[in-house]
């Protein structure tokens, strides 16, 4: 058995300089509808990316991304596809590495989009918001079935609005 196929070796890797080590397939698949947006997005001066998590403070922060980009500041702000700019170097990437200013809009304090996207554009340094500090709740809660959709949205719509008053 070669060692990347071992089960310890990412943490191993992980033990010995600090991070994790990803292997991602390659395809050749590519998506001209998200190219095509890539493209219309490209001179925006902020591009946002988010937590794509599937628990309530990941809602709230993709849901507020969402806000931001297409209702509050649709004129400055280019969303960004997290999966397709961390698994291939395409529009979406190009979207996040060419931006005058990047803005990771994380759910919690694990920030696992900027730690991704940092990952895959060496010195990349995204202004990060942890959108779970904007907002009270009782942080007790994990899954977004626990708070009522109305709730999530207000909070969403908040979280979006303080950033857009930053812009």
């Amino acid at each position: 058995m070669r060692q990347e196929e071992s089960c310890g070796s990412a943490s191993n890797a992980e033990a010995n300089d600090g991070h994790e080590v990803v292997r991602i397939e390659k395809t050749k698949n590519s998506c001209r509808l998200c190219e095509d947006y890539a493209e219309r997005q490209k001179s925006k001066p902020v591009a946002v990316m988010s937590c794509e998590g599937a628990c309530l403070r990941g809602e709230v922060a993709r849901q507020a991304a969402n806000i931001l980009c297409h209702s509050l500041a649709p004129e400055k702000t280019a969303r960004i596809c997290l999966g397709s700019a961390f698994t291939k170097d395409t529009g979406q990437r190009a979207l996040v590495r060419n931006a005058s200013r990047v803005i990771a809009l994380e759910g919690c304090f694990i920030n696992c989009s900027s730690r991704m996207m940092s990952g895959a554009i060496l010195g990349l340094s995204p202004e990060v918001i942890v959108a779970d500090r904007l907002y009270d709740f009782d942080r007790r809660m994990f899954g977004i079935e626990e708070m009522p959709p109305e709730q999530i949205q207000a909070h969403a719509h908040a979280v979006a609005q303080r950033i857009a008053d930053i812009l």
